[in-house]
C-alpha cells in the first residue's frame, strides 16, 4: 500500500471521526428534548428501563449517537424494493397458517433490509438496533417486538389466541420500520388493518391477519 494511499486513509478516518463527535455534541448541546425527539417511544422505555433516572438513560442514547450518528443510508435500488416487498407480502400471507414462522421471517427481512441500507449485520442484533434507534427511533419498536417474538418458543401461539394476537400486533408494529427503510413510508395515520400494499390481490389477506384468522 502506497504512502498517499495510507495517508488517504487517515484522512478519511479523521473525517469520519470528527463528523461523529460534532453529531454527539450537537445532539448532547439539545438536552433532553433533543434527545427526546431523536428517540421518541425509545426515550421513554431507556428512561424507564433506569427506574427513572433520566441522565443515565441520556448518557446512554448520547453514546448511542456519538457511535452510529454518522453512518449514512446506502440507497435501495427499485429492484431490491420490491423484491423486500414481496418477501413482507409472502410473510404475512404465511401468517395465517403459521405466525411463528412469519415472524421469523420479518424479523430476518428487517434485519436484511437494515444491513442493505447500510446499518450493521444483523447477526450483531444490539448494534444494528443501536444504529437503527439513531436514525429512526420512532419506529423501531415493532422490530424489537418481531426479534424477541423470533426468539422465543416455536410452536407457542398455534395453541394460544394471546399469543397469535401478540405476534400479529408485532407484525403491524414492525410493518412502520419496514417501510421507513424500503422509503414506502406514508404520511397518512396508519390503522392497525394498514398492513401492506398489493395485499387485496392476496385474497383479502389485510383482514385475516388484522383479526389474527
Amino acid at each position: 500500500m502506497s504512502t498517499g494511499v495510507i495517508i488517504a486513509l487517515i484522512v478519511v478516518g479523521i473525517v469520519v471521526v470528527a463528523a461523529a463527535a460534532v453529531f454527539a455534541a450537537r445532539t448532547a448541546s439539545q438536552g433532553g428534548h433533543g434527545l427526546k425527539r431523536r428517540f421518541g417511544p425509545e426515550y421513554d422505555r431507556e428512561v424507564a428501563r433506569h427506574d427513572g433516572d433520566t441522565k443515565a438513560a441520556e448518557q446512554v442514547l448520547t453514546e448511542r449517537v456519538r457511535q452510529h450518528g454518522s453512518l449514512r443510508e446506502h440507497p435501495l435500488e427499485p429492484a431490491a424494493r420490491e423484491r423486500y416487498l414481496t418477501r413482507w407480502a409472502d410473510a404475512q400471507e404465511r401468517f395465517v397458517e403459521s405466525p411463528d414462522e412469519a415472524v421469523v421471517e420479518a424479523d430476518r427481512i428487517l434485519a436484511d433490509l437494515a444491513k442493505e441500507r447500510g446499518f450493521p449485520d444483523g447477526a450483531r442484533y444490539d448494534e444494528q438496533f443501536a444504529a437503527l434507534s439513531v436514525h429512526h427511533g420512532p419506529h423501531v419498536h415493532g422490530y424489537r417486538r418481531v426479534h424477541h417474538a423470533a426468539q422465543g418458543r416455536p410452536g407457542a401461539a398455534e395453541d394460544n389466541h394471546s399469543g397469535t394476537e401478540d405476534l400479529r400486533t408485532a407484525m403491524v408494529e414492525a410493518r412502520a420500520l419496514f417501510d421507513v427503510l424500503l422509503g414506502t413510508e406514508r404520511t397518512a395515520h396508519r390503522t392497525p388493518d394498514d398492513t401492506a400494499p398489493h395485499q387485496q390481490s392476496r385474497g383479502g389477506l389485510k383482514g385475516r391477519l388484522a383479526k389474527g384468522n
